[in-house]
């Protein structure tokens, strides 16, 4: 049925109809304002669910060397004390 040209013709005869010659060019500039409108914010929707990049730097390293970082060997139990005999 839509792929029908006699659909076609018939469907534009009767915009042209219902509306006027003289109001399609305004009817035609507004929808395509509004779909570049619907695209732009359908495109900030997009951009705001991606994870925003890694920091590369950290401002405020750690105080303490003393703490472990991955990789570094776990600490040894401590040695029980020698025996005064």
């Amino acid at each position: 049925m839509i792929r029908n040209p006699a659909f076609w013709a018939v469907l534009i005869l009767l915009i042209i109809l219902l509306f006027g010659a003289s109001k399609l060019p305004d009817i035609t500039r507004n929808v395509g304002k509004s779909m570049k409108i619907f695209k732009e914010e359908v495109r900030d929707l997009r951009d705001d669910d991606r994870p925003s990049p890694p920091i590369a730097h950290n401002p405020n390293p750690p105080q303490n060397s003393d703490q472990q970082h991955p990789g570094d060997h776990p600490p040894q139990a401590p040695k029980p004390p020698a025996d005064p005999r």
